[in-house]
C-alpha cells in the first residue's frame, strides 16, 4: 500500500462515502451511552438527585455532536478552510477567556470550563480538533510553494505553541502535553521539517518536569503511580477500586444493573473512569469487542486518509483518527493503572458535552475526506460532474 499522505492536486471529485465510518461511529457512540446508562444511576440519584442525568446531558450534547457531524461531513473542504480562521480565533479567545477569574468555572483548583447558556463548554477540546484543521491546511499551503523559494513552518510552530500554552495555563498539563504530541505527530507525517521542534522541545521537556514538581497533587501522581500498593485507599483509591470492579466483570461480565450501578466504588465513575462499567458489567468479551470495533474504525480512518489525495484532507483525517484512537487507548491505560492519572476522557464514553461534540465533529470530517479523491486536469470539463 502506498502511503501518499502528502499528495496535493488542485482538482477534486467524490466517490461513494465510506458507510462503515458511520457505522463505528454510531456503534462506538451507542456503547458509551450504554455504559452510562448502566453505570452512573446511582451516583447521579446521589449527586444530581436525577438517576438519568448524566444520560439526559450526553444526549443532548450528542445531539449537538451529530449535528455537527453532519456540517462537517457535507459541506465543502474548501468552505472548512475559509471557516478555519474564525475557528482558530474563537478556540484561542474562549481558552483564554476561561481563565479569567469569575468568568471560568473553577472545578478542582482548576479553571477548564465555561458555561454557554445550558452548556458547560470545555475549550481544549475545541483546540484538539481545530489544531488538527489547521496545520493539515497549513501544510497544505505549504507543499503549492515551489521548492525554489522558501518554506517555513515557525508559524505552525508558533500557533501550537500558543493553544498548548492556553491550555496549560488552565491547569490542565495532561491535556496540554497530549496537544503538542499530536502536533508533533502531524508535523512528522506531513512530511515538514522539524527543525523548529527541537528548540520547542528544549524548552518545553524540562518545564513540563518542572511543573509536575512544583504541583503536588501531580507529584503526587507519579509517587502513587510509582508505588502502587502503598497508596491503595489513599492516592490510589479510584485505580484500586477500578481493578476491583474489572476483575469481577470476569469473561462475560456481570451483567446490566448488577455491579457498579448498585456499589458505587469507582468515585465519579462517569468520567475518566468510565471505561470501568463497560468491563465490570460485560467481561472480557465486552473488552475484545470494544477494541475490535475501536481498531475498525482506526483501519477505515487511516484508510480514508490514505486514499484521498487532497494533502488537507489526507492529513487531517488522519489527525483525527489518532487523537481518537490514542486518547482511547491512554484512558484505558490509566484505568488499568499502566500509566499515572492523566485526566484524558475516553472518546464516546465519558461524560462531557465538548468532548462528544467535538469527536463526532470529528468523525464527520472522516466521512467526507472518504468521499475526496483527485482527478488529472485533461479528464475534467467544465461544468461536467463525474461520479465513480
Amino acid at each position: 500500500m502506498n502511503f501518499n499522505i502528502s499528495a496535493d492536486k488542485p482538482l477534486e471529485k467524490y466517490r461513494q462515502s465510506d458507510i462503515s465510518i458511520v457505522l463505528f461511529t454510531l456503534l462506538l457512540w451507542g456503547m458509551g451511552i450504554f455504559t452510562l446508562f448502566i453505570c452512573t444511576d446511582a451516583y447521579a440519584l446521589r449527586t444530581q438527585n436525577d438517576s438519568l442525568h448524566f444520560v439526559k446531558r450526553q444526549l443532548i450534547s450528542s445531539g449537538l455532536g451529530f449535528a455537527a457531524f453532519i456540517f462537517f461531513a457535507t459541506v465543502s473542504m474548501d468552505t472548512i478552510k475559509k471557516l478555519l480562521p474564525v475557528m482558530v480565533f474563537s478556540s484561542m479567545l474562549l481558552a483564554i477567556v476561561t481563565i479569567i477569574p469569575g468568568i471560568g468555572m473553577e472545578i478542582n483548583g482548576a479553571r477548564r470550563w465555561i458555561r454557554l447558556g445550558f452548556f458547560t463548554f470545555q475549550s481544549s477540546e475545541m483546540i484538539k480538533f481545530v489544531i488538527v484543521l489547521y496545520l493539515a491546511n497549513y501544510f497544505e499551503k505549504q507543499s503549492s510553494i515551489p521548492e525554489s523559494l522558501d518554506k517555513t513552518v515557525f508559524p505552525a510552530v508558533l500557533i501550537s505553541f500558543l493553544m498548548v500554552a492556553v491550555i496549560f495555563a488552565q491547569s490542565d498539563l495532561s491535556t496540554s502535553v497530549f496537544v503538542a504530541a499530536l502536533a508533533v505527530v502531524l508535523f512528522i507525517v506531513s512530511g515538514s521539517k522539524i527543525f523548529w521542534l527541537v528548540p520547542a522541545g528544549t524548552i518545553m521537556l524540562p518545564l513540563g518536569a518542572l511543573f509536575v514538581i512544583l504541583e503536588p497533587y501531580r507529584l503526587e501522581r507519579i509517587l502513587g503511580f510509582l508505588d502502587q500498593d502503598k497508596y491503595l485507599q489513599t492516592l490510589n483509591y479510584q485505580t484500586f477500586a477500578a481493578r476491583k470492579a474489572i476483575s469481577a466483570g470476569g469473561l462475560w461480565g456481570q451483567g446490566m444493573g448488577s455491579g457498579l450501578s448498585k456499589i458505587n466504588s469507582v468515585p465519579e465513575i462517569q468520567s475518566d473512569y468510565i471505561f470501568t462499567g463497560w468491563v465490570e458489567s460485560m467481561g472480557f468479551f465486552g473488552v475484545l469487542a470494544y477494541f475490535v470495533i475501536l481498531a475498525l474504525f482506526a483501519w477505515r480512518g487511516i484508510s480514508c486518509s490514505v486514499k484521498s489525495n487532497s494533502r488537507f484532507a489526507s492529513v487531517a483525517a488522519f489527525g483525527f483518527v489518532f487523537s481518537i484512537v490514542s486518547q482511547s487507548i491512554l484512558n484505558i491505560a490509566v484505568v488499568g493503572g499502566v500509566v499515572p492519572t492523566t485526566g484524558v476522557p475516553l472518546p464516546f464514553f465519558s461524560s462531557g458535552g465538548s468532548s462528544i461534540l467535538f469527536t463526532l465533529a470529528s468523525c464527520g470530517f472522516l466521512l467526507n475526506a472518504s468521499r475526496t479523491t483527485d482527478i488529472k486536469k485533461e479528464d475534467y470539463e467544465v461544468g461536467e460532474v463525474i461520479y465513480e
